[in-house]
């Protein structure tokens, strides 16, 4: 059987399995309290989704479930306290603000990726930003036809010809590979060393209140990034949804690499 067609009936039957479970939900107090799994995911060895590689799959595994145990029980606790106490346009102008230093990053990756164009956008992102909207509290600049590039130097590493290495989920960052969590390592040290700058330029504060600012600031950008990804661990209720994620994921990376 050709793969295509393979990939097409596991894609109708996990479709018929989240149908069947949607409109068992509502009889569910009538059900046995356990019902046994008839399959496994080893049972589709000849699919992709199985045989994506995974050497680490008890760390993973365990490391996925914590994420989505802080998932459930602190972050997004956090994230929809801020979302309730703080007005629309706030929220707004923080992810504004957050994602404006982050074209510092999406511009040091245009370069190394030799991509021209791309480096002129981002630049001309930043400079109008800065200036025009504010120290980027506002995006003037996407409503002037300069969409936002987003590059990271896993991607960059992955334009070169670096391979993705092994699959790991990271504490608090998710699903990842050794080459993007060494392009994360990179990107976070530049994001640090502006952050940095940007204190030492201010004076007239003691090292206290400095590191009080700081700690404050990267406490929100935490919490901003939480509230801008629209991820949910366990959001599909998809009974190999661990798989699904570790491979969408990786095609996702892919196409970021090709782009």
């Amino acid at each position: 059987m050709p793969v295509a067609i393979r990939r097409v009936y596991l894609m109708l039957a996990a479709l018929c399995l989240a149908l069947s479970v949607t409109g068992c939900a509502t009889t569910a107090a009538n059900l046995p309290a356990e019902v046994p799994a008839m399959h496994s995911v080893s049972e589709v060895t000849d699919e992709s989704v199985a045989l994506t590689p995974d050497p680490w799959v008890g760390f993973n595994r365990s490391m996925y479930k914590f994420n989505y145990t802080l998932d459930k029980y602190v972050l997004l606790p956090v994230v929809s306290g801020y979302e309730f106490v703080t007005p629309s346009f706030v929220q707004t102008g923080v992810s504004n603000f957050f994602n404006n230093v982050g074209e510092v990053r999406n511009f040091t990756n245009c370069v190394f990726q030799l991509k021209g164009m791309q480096t002129l956008t981002t630049l001309g992102r930043f400079v109008t930003n800065s200036t025009i909207g504010i120290g980027g509290l506002f995006d003037v600049a996407t409503s002037m036809g300069m969409e936002r590039q987003v590059e990271d130097f896993g991607q960059t590493l992955g334009y070169w010809g670096v391979g993705t290495g092994n699959y790991i989920v990271l504490p608090l960052f998710g699903p990842s590979n050794l080459r993007d969590t060494g392009g994360l390592v990179v990107d976070s040290g530049l994001r640090y060393a502006l952050t940095t700058s940007i204190f030492n330029s201010v004076g007239g504060m003691s090292d206290g209140q400095e590191n009080v600012i700081s700690n404050s600031i990267t406490a929100l950008d935490v919490i901003d990034a939480r509230h801008q990804q629209k991820f949910r661990y366990n959001g599909s209720h998809y009974p190999f949804e661990y798989e699904m994620v570790r491979w969408l994921g990786g095609e996702k990376r892919k196409l970021e690499v090709l782009k």
